[in-house]
């Protein structure tokens, strides 16, 4: 059975399960389904904890099984914490893992509480027959990294647990977003600037300058969601993201990687169009699935032919300059270069003179 965090406390409350998976990528919020996990377990009796590190394939599934099975002289409950840092268990993992739901968690549910912890997972893996097992015999928690547009009601939730909260209006909401671009990607910082606002000032109001004066820049940004902003036309996040991974010392060639591939994408969708075939078609057959899919469906029926030939051209200037190459017409050094190039991807996807854009479509 799978839940959503914010739904974990309420299942607590109705009563134990014998197991408990939590997957994610989302390190503050999967802390904190585990230690609410514990929790219950030891205000229901399980006092007595063992934990098993999977680590690397020789790992001695053996052990899981014999301690569950194992019963202590001193305490007739025992939670078994299974940590699995990869997200692959292996092949004999996989078939302990499915032994274990059947032998363990189906037969000795009164007896053995069993939490598991897993990374994010990819699609395979959360496809998997073990994972399968796990799901059908417990509670399962998917942990994700909150998005931007989440960040200031997660906040204000949180403000509201220590008693705390921003002005109403304009101001508030002003607040929060302020607080959600500094901590963006960065939930474990959110945290610890969430507690100093609670040391630094009392319960009630909080004004935008107590946020402001108390809040670090702690954001953490990834090359996925600076393609996410570009596409969706947000100009001051897009570059603020850039900057930060500029900052943080990520690849420029990492960088120039992406966004290029998803420039091809979209030039492959566009000559599909123009061949005359739909758009859902198109983007089938130029590989886009998923949340990409989504933002392809906004940005190309802005582009015209013009413009893709631009940012193609575009991507393979930066990709030399990268490289050590100069050109011209461009800035020399790669993060520059790859700033204009950014601009000129927003440029290309802002909404204004959609109709013009259209029009030149389908001309």
């Amino acid at each position: 059975m799978q839940i959503r965090p914010e739904q974990l406390d309420t299942a607590l409350a109705r009563g134990m399960r014998s197991l408990y998976t939590i997957h994610g990528d989302e390190a503050l919020l999967a802390q904190e389904a585990g230690d609410a996990i514990r929790a219950a377990a030891r205000a229901a009796g399980f006092t007595e904890r063992q934990v098993f590190t999977v680590s690397g394939a020789h790992f001695d599934w053996s052990g899981v099984l014999g301690a569950a099975q194992a019963m202590s002289l001193f305490a007739d409950k025992q939670l078994i914490e299974i940590r699995i840092p990869g997200g692959k268990p292996g092949k004999d993992g996989s078939e302990a893992l499915q032994r274990y739901c059947d032998e363990v968690c189906a037969r000795l549910p009164d007896e053995v509480m069993t939490l598991v912890t897993l990374p994010k997972l990819d699609y395979q893996q959360s496809k998997a027959a073990w994972f399968a097992a796990l799901d059908a015999a417990g509670v399962t928690l998917r942990v994700e990294t909150l998005a931007r547009h989440a960040l200031p009601g997660w906040l204000a939730q949180r403000l509201a647990r220590q008693n705390q909260r921003v002005v109403e209006g304009e101001e508030g909401q002003r607040t929060l977003a302020f607080f959600a671009d500094r901590i963006e990607g960065n939930l474990l910082a959110a945290h610890q600037e969430l507690q100093k606002l609670a040391l630094l000032h009392p319960a009630g109001e909080l004004r935008f300058e107590q946020v402001e004066a108390a809040v670090l820049n702690v954001a953490r940004y990834d090359v996925g969601k600076l393609a996410d902003a570009i596409w969706t036309g947000q100009t001051a996040r897009a570059l603020r993201m850039l900057d930060g991974l500029h900052a943080e010392g990520e690849s420029v060639v990492m960088v120039h990687w992406t966004l290029a591939e998803d420039v091809r994408a979209l030039a492959r969708a566009h000559a599909a169009m123009e061949a005359g075939k739909p758009l859902p078609l198109a983007l089938k057959d130029a590989r886009v699935w998923g949340v990409k899919e989504k933002l392809f469906e906004r940005v190309l029926p802005l582009l015209a032919t013009h413009q893709v030939a631009h940012l193609l051209d575009a991507a393979s200037i930066v990709d030399g300059i990268t490289k050590g190459l100069k050109h011209p017409d461009w800035p020399h050094e790669p993060w520059p270069a790859l700033k204009r190039w950014v601009l000129t991807m927003l440029q290309a996807s802002s909404s204004q003179g959609r109709t013009r854009v259209r029009l030149a479509l389908h001309a």
